[in-house]
């Protein structure tokens, strides 16, 4: 398995269109870049990245809410009823927006 063709398969998917920098820039080994092992290492962002950071700053996105489940979760205490996922699986098969 190619692990490049299913990051791609899985950008596609998504929509993401890969940065001109990060595509054709290979990255930079530590005595190439001219830095210790400890000082060379560098992470890049994708695109997808960006695209998150982007919607958690949209203030479209409640935070109260968002808050409360993530206090439910780590309590124990968050539950869904089956029949509702049920429900909202189903009707997102048949194309509904609900």
């Amino acid at each position: 398995m190619d692990i490049r063709n299913s990051l791609d398969g899985l950008k596609s998917l998504l929509g993401v269109v890969p940065s001109a920098t990060a595509a054709t820039q290979p990255p930079k080994s530590g005595a190439a870049a001219g830095g210790s092992g400890l000082n060379a290492d560098i992470a890049t962002l994708s695109s997808a990245g960006s695209e998150v950071s982007l919607t958690a700053a949209d203030s479209s996105v409640r935070t109260e809410k968002v808050a409360g489940i993530q206090a439910a979760l780590a309590a124990g205490t968050y539950n869904v009823s089956p029949s509702a996922i049920a429900s909202k699986v189903v009707d997102s098969m048949l194309g509904g927006h609900s």
